[in-house]
């Protein structure tokens, strides 16, 4: 079932995303998407303005959620799912580096919810060169991360620097028109998100992982036609290309909606009522082994690029 959280931006580093599978863009189609893109007149490249950066955002789930579903369902800790920060260090191009740089995020998650502390203080000195050779680790403390990340506490605090420090390298990016990258950050916790669920689900299936993993289809409606819009440049071209193989299975996975009963909070004083939502997820286990299969592949040549 899609649930609903308050959105943030997740666990130990910038570019996580702390958020529930909200409904609202489910029906969004790439015309509306396209809209949500602007040229700049002096570069002639596009941009991903704020709202459509926020469409995607609002519907990611985190990592971190993520993980702890697995250690619910008492499946033990795996290095072997992880991208080793090893592979990162000859990648030669801004593109390569964003995508790793969203991956080990995703994997941060997992660390933090396996409470695999020296670990995290390794993948946090990856994520901290790959985000200087960026150009904006100036807008992180790397210090409070590491701090925090491994006091196995204090996860609040953690989250309320996570954002900030995301807000103000979007802008930092969007204004020198390198929105580009923030799109492959995205991309790669999303992509390493699905590929640790999936690699779970092979070796030990449950309703609930088969349920999160046919709910990627909503998120992937969204970012598969923003992903296109950057087709000129040959390392999207490529990733779309790849990607066209989620579209093709994606669309035989089939997702209902139903009305859920109210919530009622008190919020600031005022009683809010949201009307929550349902859904309903059909995959098969053709469907689901197409998709366990194809995010091997995918996500294993990215890493090796």
């Amino acid at each position: 079932m899609l649930k609903k959280y308050i959105l943030s931006i997740i666990c130990i580093v910038f570019f996580l995303y702390v958020q529930s599978y909200t409904l609202g863009c489910k029906n969004k189609d790439e015309n509306d998407l396209n809209n949500l893109i602007t040229e700049q007149d002096n570069t002639q490249s596009v941009v991903i303005n704020e709202e459509a950066i926020n469409e995607i955002i609002s519907s990611f789930s985190s990592p971190v959620e993520m993980a702890a579903l697995m250690n619910s369902l008492n499946v033990e800790f795996s290095k072997k799912y992880l991208v080793d920060p090893k592979l990162t260090e000859n990648y030669d191009t801004n593109n390569k580096k964003a995508m790793a740089l969203g991956m080990l995020s995703a994997d941060l998650g997992y660390l933090n919810v396996y409470q695999r502390s020296s670990l995290i203080v390794e993948y946090l000195s990856a994520i901290k060169r790959l985000s200087d050779d960026l150009k904006v680790s100036q807008f992180f403390d790397f210090q409070s991360f590491k701090r925090i990340a491994t006091s196995n506490d204090n996860i609040d605090s953690l989250l309320f620097l996570s954002v900030q420090s995301f807000q103000e390298m979007d802008s930092y990016l969007r204004e020198s028109a390198r929105s580009n990258l923030s799109l492959l950050v995205i991309t790669g916790v999303w992509l390493e998100g699905l590929y640790l669920l999936t690699q779970v689900a092979s070796e030990k299936e449950t309703e609930k992982l088969r349920e999160r993993i046919g709910e990627q289809k909503i998120l992937f409606s969204m970012l598969y036609p923003i992903l296109k819009i950057y087709s000129d440049d040959p390392y999207f071209e490529s990733l779309v290309a790849d990607f066209k193989e989620f579209q093709n299975i994606f669309d035989q996975v089939k997702i209902t909606y139903e009305v859920g009963d109210p919530v009622t909070e008190v919020i600031d004083g005022h009683v809010v009522i949201t009307q929550n939502e349902v859904s309903v997820v059909e995959i098969t286990d053709e469907q689901l082994q197409q998709i366990i299969s194809t995010t091997e592949k995918i996500r294993n040549k990215l890493i090796k690029l």
